[in-house]
């Protein structure tokens, strides 16, 4: 699935809501199969664009086109492209209401009116997706359920329904180290077969380890768009931005510095270990 945002621009006009456009002449592309992230400080309007993308929110101009139709065509199906395209708001888990985690999984296809059948099969493969043992979740309550299990039953939710892009808005915020490993294994797998994932993250070290492409956002504008090489390559930009370079890439460059690493393609900790047993 390919998605293209064009000369995109929206304003808030709830009252008390800043005067100034939250987007300003977006153009971006989201090619299929891609691993994008999208980071920025807060308030540079990242939220903002991801809610354009299954029509949470209407641009005031441009538009988003899903494999070239129109989003808000008369024609358009909001619906048929939420199926497609699954949203993971930041802390879903508070969005779990259901009184086991098997029905809170099933709640999405069982809205797309699927078979008991095929709802059953879904819940096993969405739950499998995510690390939780079906025998052991799929009876128990999400309230007593630990953080990181919450968010990974909610995530396992949206997964149930198949999409072919994943769009996640910091999805590792608040979760210990376990818990951020489980996410990535989980991203990983969802990857690995060629579908799209567009992420939303404060945290860098996650997108140096994950994304291939990175969109730098600042006063809804982009600021910078390419390879993630290029970007943590220019420390001054990231500092001007806010953002800094993360703690494990100044490692990274300190030790290439000391002749311990030859290769700027360094992005994650499983990579200095492999990097660091060759020598």
């Amino acid at each position: 699935m390919r998605i293209q945002i064009e000369n995109l621009s929206f304003r808030y006009k709830s009252f008390g809501a800043p005067a100034a456009l939250a987007l300003n002449n977006i153009n971006l592309h989201i090619n299929d199969g891609e691993l994008l992230a999208i980071v920025g400080p807060s308030g540079s309007g990242k939220t903002t664009l991801i809610q354009h993308l299954t029509g949470l929110l209407k641009p005031d101009t441009g538009r988003v086109l899903i494999d070239e139709t129109d989003l808000w065509a008369k024609s358009t199906s909001h619906t048929e492209i939420r199926r497609r395209i699954g949203l993971v708001f930041q802390f879903p888990e508070t969005q779990l209401f259901e009184e086991t985690v098997y029905d809170d999984v099933a709640f999405g296809p069982r809205q797309l009116g699927l078979s008991e059948g095929e709802i059953h099969r879904r819940v096993i493969q969405a739950l499998a997706a995510v690390e939780l043992d079906f025998d052991q979740y799929t009876d128990r309550s999400p309230i007593h359920l630990s953080e990181g299990e919450k968010r990974r039953a909610a995530i396992a939710g949206i997964l149930s329904i198949e999409p072919q892009v994943l769009v996640l808005d910091e999805p590792t915020a608040g979760l210990d180290f376990f818990g951020v490993q489980s996410v990535v294994n989980i991203l990983q797998r969802f990857h690995k077969p060629g579908k799209t994932i567009l992420l939303v993250s404060h945290n860098l070290e996650l997108v140096a380890a994950l994304a291939e492409r990175v969109v730098v956002m600042s006063e809804g504008r982009i600021q910078f768009d390419g390879p993630k090489a290029e970007l943590f390559q220019n420390a001054r930009f990231l500092e001007s931005t806010g953002l800094g370079m993360p703690r494990l890439l100044q490692i990274t460059r300190r030790l290439q510095q000391t002749g311990l690493l030859d290769s700027n393609e360094v992005y994650s900790m499983p990579e200095i270990k492999r990097a660091l047993q060759k020598l």
